[in-house]
Protein backbone atom coordinates (compact mmCIF):
# COMPACT_ATOMS: atom_id res chain seq x y z
CA UNK A 1 0.00 0.00 0.00
CA UNK A 2 1.30 3.44 -0.93
CA UNK A 3 1.24 5.84 2.02
CA UNK A 4 0.81 9.45 0.99
CA UNK A 5 1.01 11.12 4.40
CA UNK A 6 2.89 10.29 7.60
CA UNK A 7 1.84 12.29 10.65
CA UNK A 8 4.58 12.31 13.29
CA UNK A 9 4.25 13.58 16.84
CA UNK A 10 6.57 13.27 19.85
CA UNK A 11 5.16 12.46 23.27
CA UNK A 12 6.98 13.10 26.55
CA UNK A 13 4.89 12.43 29.66
CA UNK A 14 1.99 13.91 27.73
CA UNK A 15 -0.46 11.02 27.30
CA UNK A 16 -3.58 13.14 27.79
CA UNK A 17 -2.52 15.75 25.22
CA UNK A 18 -1.40 13.12 22.72
CA UNK A 19 -4.69 11.23 22.96
CA UNK A 20 -6.63 14.48 22.53
CA UNK A 21 -4.65 15.16 19.34
CA UNK A 22 -5.24 11.67 17.94
CA UNK A 23 -8.96 12.04 18.61
CA UNK A 24 -9.06 14.97 16.15
CA UNK A 25 -7.47 12.99 13.32
CA UNK A 26 -9.68 11.39 10.71
CA UNK A 27 -7.80 8.31 9.53
CA UNK A 28 -7.80 6.96 5.99
CA UNK A 29 -5.99 4.24 4.05
CA UNK A 30 -3.47 6.67 2.53
CA UNK A 31 -2.01 7.90 5.81
CA UNK A 32 -0.25 6.70 8.92
CA UNK A 33 0.10 8.25 12.37
CA UNK A 34 3.36 7.75 14.25
CA UNK A 35 3.75 8.59 17.93
CA UNK A 36 7.24 8.57 19.40
CA UNK A 37 7.20 8.17 23.17
CA UNK A 38 10.38 10.05 24.00
CA UNK A 39 11.52 8.49 27.27
CA UNK A 40 8.35 9.09 29.30
CA UNK A 41 8.49 7.85 32.89
CA UNK A 42 5.75 5.34 32.07
CA UNK A 43 5.78 3.44 28.78
CA UNK A 44 3.10 5.60 27.18
CA UNK A 45 3.74 4.09 23.75
CA UNK A 46 2.21 0.85 25.01
CA UNK A 47 -0.83 2.66 26.39
CA UNK A 48 -1.33 4.57 23.12
CA UNK A 49 -0.97 1.38 21.06
CA UNK A 50 -3.63 -0.33 23.14
CA UNK A 51 -6.06 2.56 22.84
CA UNK A 52 -5.36 3.29 19.14
CA UNK A 53 -4.40 0.08 17.29
CA UNK A 54 -4.24 2.04 14.02
CA UNK A 55 -1.40 4.20 15.37
CA UNK A 56 2.25 3.21 15.07
CA UNK A 57 3.61 3.85 18.58
CA UNK A 58 7.38 3.78 19.08
CA UNK A 59 9.08 3.68 22.46
CA UNK A 60 12.44 5.33 23.12
CA UNK A 61 13.85 4.47 26.52
CA UNK A 62 15.61 7.83 26.72
CA UNK A 63 14.59 11.39 25.93
CA UNK A 64 16.21 12.11 22.56
CA UNK A 65 15.11 15.75 22.48
CA UNK A 66 12.70 17.34 20.02
CA UNK A 67 14.83 16.65 16.96
CA UNK A 68 15.91 13.18 18.06
CA UNK A 69 12.34 12.12 18.73
CA UNK A 70 11.14 13.38 15.36
CA UNK A 71 14.09 11.76 13.61
CA UNK A 72 13.12 8.44 15.17
CA UNK A 73 9.66 8.99 13.68
CA UNK A 74 11.22 9.75 10.29
CA UNK A 75 12.95 6.35 10.29
CA UNK A 76 9.57 4.64 10.71
CA UNK A 77 7.69 6.84 8.20
CA UNK A 78 6.62 5.60 4.77
CA UNK A 79 4.75 8.63 3.44
CA UNK A 80 5.58 10.86 0.49
CA UNK A 81 4.79 13.77 2.79
CA UNK A 82 5.74 13.99 6.46
CA UNK A 83 3.72 16.19 8.81
CA UNK A 84 5.39 17.01 12.12
CA UNK A 85 2.96 18.31 14.73
CA UNK A 86 3.32 18.95 18.44
CA UNK A 87 1.38 16.62 20.67
CA UNK A 88 -0.24 19.62 22.40
CA UNK A 89 -2.02 20.67 19.21
CA UNK A 90 -5.50 19.93 17.89
CA UNK A 91 -6.56 19.64 14.26
CA UNK A 92 -10.05 20.88 15.01
CA UNK A 93 -12.13 22.61 17.65
CA UNK A 94 -15.81 21.81 17.87
CA UNK A 95 -16.63 25.39 18.82
CA UNK A 96 -15.21 26.59 15.50
CA UNK A 97 -16.56 23.70 13.43
CA UNK A 98 -13.22 23.03 11.74
CA UNK A 99 -13.43 19.67 10.03
CA UNK A 100 -10.27 17.59 10.57
CA UNK A 101 -10.52 15.69 7.28
CA UNK A 102 -9.95 18.96 5.38
CA UNK A 103 -6.81 19.83 7.33
CA UNK A 104 -4.08 18.13 5.29
CA UNK A 105 -4.85 18.58 1.59
CA UNK A 106 -4.08 22.33 1.33
CA UNK A 107 -0.59 21.66 2.67
CA UNK A 108 -0.02 18.79 0.24
CA UNK A 109 -1.35 20.91 -2.62
CA UNK A 110 1.03 23.74 -1.72
CA UNK A 111 4.01 21.37 -1.66
CA UNK A 112 2.94 19.94 -5.02
CA UNK A 113 2.57 23.39 -6.57
CA UNK A 114 6.32 23.87 -7.08
CA UNK A 115 9.46 21.74 -7.05
CA UNK A 116 11.15 24.55 -5.12
CA UNK A 117 8.78 24.33 -2.15
CA UNK A 118 10.18 21.84 0.35
CA UNK A 119 8.30 22.71 3.52
CA UNK A 120 4.97 24.29 4.41
CA UNK A 121 3.29 25.35 7.65
CA UNK A 122 -0.39 25.95 8.40
CA UNK A 123 -1.86 28.91 10.20
CA UNK A 124 -1.44 28.28 13.92
CA UNK A 125 -3.94 29.64 16.42
CA UNK A 126 -3.96 29.22 20.17
CA UNK A 127 -6.51 26.75 21.48
CA UNK A 128 -7.51 28.95 24.41
CA UNK A 129 -9.64 32.07 24.75
CA UNK A 130 -10.89 33.47 21.46
CA UNK A 131 -8.17 31.50 19.65
CA UNK A 132 -5.80 34.34 18.68
CA UNK A 133 -3.19 33.81 16.00
CA UNK A 134 0.16 32.37 17.05
CA UNK A 135 1.77 32.08 13.62
CA UNK A 136 1.04 33.42 10.14
CA UNK A 137 4.65 33.29 8.93
CA UNK A 138 7.87 34.73 10.30
CA UNK A 139 9.88 37.84 9.61
CA UNK A 140 13.60 37.24 8.89
CA UNK A 141 16.01 36.86 11.78
CA UNK A 142 18.50 39.66 12.22
CA UNK A 143 21.96 38.22 11.64
CA UNK A 144 23.22 40.49 14.41
CA UNK A 145 20.63 40.12 17.18
CA UNK A 146 19.02 36.82 16.03
CA UNK A 147 15.66 38.45 16.73
CA UNK A 148 12.51 38.26 14.61
CA UNK A 149 8.76 38.04 15.14
CA UNK A 150 5.87 35.79 14.30
CA UNK A 151 3.46 37.56 11.97
CA UNK A 152 0.03 38.06 13.50
CA UNK A 153 1.04 36.89 16.97
CA UNK A 154 -1.71 37.60 19.52
CA UNK A 155 -4.12 39.10 16.98
CA UNK A 156 -7.71 37.98 16.57
CA UNK A 157 -8.20 36.13 13.32
CA UNK A 158 -10.38 38.20 10.99
CA UNK A 159 -8.91 36.70 7.83
CA UNK A 160 -6.20 39.34 7.59
CA UNK A 161 -3.56 36.64 7.03
CA UNK A 162 -5.49 34.37 4.68
CA UNK A 163 -3.11 34.73 1.75
CA UNK A 164 -0.40 32.11 1.32
CA UNK A 165 3.16 33.41 1.13
CA UNK A 166 6.79 32.34 1.60
CA UNK A 167 8.23 32.46 5.10
CA UNK A 168 11.93 32.27 5.97
CA UNK A 169 11.39 29.72 8.75
CA UNK A 170 8.98 26.98 9.71
CA UNK A 171 7.15 26.84 13.02
CA UNK A 172 8.06 23.72 15.00
CA UNK A 173 4.49 23.12 16.18
CA UNK A 174 3.32 22.14 12.69
CA UNK A 175 5.37 21.65 9.52
CA UNK A 176 4.97 19.38 6.51
CA UNK A 177 7.79 18.40 4.15
CA UNK A 178 8.32 16.46 0.93
CA UNK A 179 10.26 13.24 1.21
CA UNK A 180 12.48 14.18 -1.74
CA UNK A 181 13.38 17.41 0.04
CA UNK A 182 14.16 15.48 3.22
CA UNK A 183 16.45 13.17 1.29
CA UNK A 184 18.38 16.16 -0.03
CA UNK A 185 18.42 18.29 3.14
CA UNK A 186 18.80 15.65 5.84
CA UNK A 187 17.05 15.09 9.16
CA UNK A 188 16.61 17.60 11.98
CA UNK A 189 19.84 18.71 13.67
CA UNK A 190 20.03 16.93 17.03
CA UNK A 191 22.76 19.12 18.49
CA UNK A 192 20.18 21.57 19.90
CA UNK A 193 18.10 19.00 21.83
CA UNK A 194 15.46 21.63 22.66
CA UNK A 195 14.71 25.03 21.04
CA UNK A 196 16.05 26.48 17.76
CA UNK A 197 15.92 23.14 15.87
CA UNK A 198 13.21 24.28 13.47
CA UNK A 199 15.04 27.53 12.71
CA UNK A 200 18.24 25.67 11.97
CA UNK A 201 16.41 23.04 9.90
CA UNK A 202 14.73 25.84 7.97
CA UNK A 203 18.15 27.29 7.20
CA UNK A 204 19.23 23.85 5.96
CA UNK A 205 16.22 23.80 3.61
CA UNK A 206 17.04 27.30 2.37
CA UNK A 207 20.70 26.45 1.80
CA UNK A 208 19.60 23.40 -0.21
CA UNK A 209 17.54 25.59 -2.53
CA UNK A 210 14.07 24.96 -1.09
CA UNK A 211 11.44 27.54 -0.20
CA UNK A 212 9.22 27.40 2.89
CA UNK A 213 5.61 28.54 2.70
CA UNK A 214 2.81 29.55 5.03
CA UNK A 215 -0.54 28.07 3.92
CA UNK A 216 -3.56 29.55 5.75
CA UNK A 217 -6.08 27.21 4.06
CA UNK A 218 -5.12 24.82 6.86
CA UNK A 219 -5.35 25.76 10.55
CA UNK A 220 -4.05 23.94 13.61
CA UNK A 221 -4.71 24.88 17.25
CA UNK A 222 -1.94 24.99 19.82
CA UNK A 223 -2.51 24.55 23.54
CA UNK A 224 0.73 26.32 24.45
CA UNK A 225 0.45 28.22 27.72
CA UNK A 226 -0.82 31.79 27.80
CA UNK A 227 1.75 32.72 30.45
CA UNK A 228 4.75 33.49 28.25
CA UNK A 229 6.65 35.10 31.10
CA UNK A 230 7.22 31.91 33.08
CA UNK A 231 10.77 30.59 32.86
CA UNK A 232 12.46 27.45 34.08
CA UNK A 233 16.16 26.66 34.47
CA UNK A 234 15.82 24.00 31.76
CA UNK A 235 14.36 26.44 29.23
CA UNK A 236 16.83 29.18 30.19
CA UNK A 237 19.77 26.81 29.79
CA UNK A 238 18.82 25.61 26.32
CA UNK A 239 17.75 29.03 25.03
CA UNK A 240 21.08 30.50 26.17
CA UNK A 241 23.27 27.71 24.82
CA UNK A 242 21.40 27.32 21.58
CA UNK A 243 21.44 31.01 20.64
CA UNK A 244 25.21 30.79 20.47
CA UNK A 245 25.06 27.42 18.71
CA UNK A 246 22.62 28.72 16.10
CA UNK A 247 24.91 31.70 15.45
CA UNK A 248 27.91 29.38 15.09
CA UNK A 249 26.09 27.26 12.52
CA UNK A 250 24.34 30.00 10.56
CA UNK A 251 26.11 33.37 10.89
CA UNK A 252 29.27 33.83 8.85
CA UNK A 253 32.48 35.34 10.14
CA UNK A 254 33.19 38.12 11.07
CA UNK A 255 29.50 38.95 11.73
CA UNK A 256 29.31 35.90 13.98
CA UNK A 257 31.64 37.48 16.54
CA UNK A 258 29.56 40.63 16.65
CA UNK A 259 26.55 38.42 17.34
CA UNK A 260 28.43 36.65 20.14
CA UNK A 261 29.22 40.04 21.68
CA UNK A 262 25.61 41.15 21.46
CA UNK A 263 24.35 37.93 23.05
CA UNK A 264 26.90 38.25 25.85
CA UNK A 265 27.04 41.98 26.59
CA UNK A 266 23.47 43.00 25.79
CA UNK A 267 21.19 39.98 26.18
CA UNK A 268 23.20 38.22 28.86
CA UNK A 269 23.77 41.24 31.10
CA UNK A 270 20.15 42.35 30.67
CA UNK A 271 18.86 38.95 31.73
CA UNK A 272 21.26 38.73 34.68
CA UNK A 273 20.03 42.09 35.97
CA UNK A 274 16.41 41.09 35.48
CA UNK A 275 16.80 37.73 37.20
CA UNK A 276 18.77 39.28 40.06
CA UNK A 277 15.98 41.76 40.73
CA UNK A 278 13.51 38.86 40.84
CA UNK A 279 15.77 36.72 43.01
CA UNK A 280 15.95 34.05 40.28
CA UNK A 281 19.53 33.02 40.87
CA UNK A 282 18.66 29.55 39.56
CA UNK A 283 18.13 31.12 36.13
CA UNK A 284 21.45 32.95 36.32
CA UNK A 285 23.11 29.63 37.10
CA UNK A 286 21.35 28.02 34.12
CA UNK A 287 22.48 30.87 31.84
CA UNK A 288 26.07 30.52 32.99
CA UNK A 289 26.02 26.77 32.43
CA UNK A 290 24.54 27.30 28.95
CA UNK A 291 27.41 29.61 27.94
CA UNK A 292 30.05 27.32 29.45
CA UNK A 293 28.67 24.24 27.73
CA UNK A 294 28.64 26.04 24.39
CA UNK A 295 32.25 27.18 24.83
CA UNK A 296 33.31 23.65 25.74
CA UNK A 297 31.39 22.11 22.85
CA UNK A 298 29.01 20.15 25.06
CA UNK A 299 26.46 19.33 22.38
CA UNK A 300 26.22 16.78 19.61
CA UNK A 301 28.54 17.93 16.86
CA UNK A 302 27.05 18.34 13.39
CA UNK A 303 28.40 20.15 10.37
CA UNK A 304 28.50 23.94 10.68
CA UNK A 305 27.97 26.38 7.84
Amino acid sequence: MNIELSIITVNYNGLEDTCALIDTITFNDNMEVIVVDNGSIVNEASLIQQRYPQVKAIRSNQNLGFAGGNNLGIKAANGRFLYFINNDTLLSLQTLNVRPQTSFQPLIDRLNSSDKIGMVCPKIRFAWGNHPIQFAGYTPLSSFTLRNRAIGFGEEDHGQYDEAHPTPYAHGAAMMIKREALEKVGVMPECFFLYYEEFDWSMMFNHSGFDIWYEPACTIFHKESQSTGSNSPLKTYYITRNRFLFAKRNVKRPQRYATYCYLTMMVGLRDICRYTMKGRFDLIKAMTKGVKDFLHGRYLKTKTT
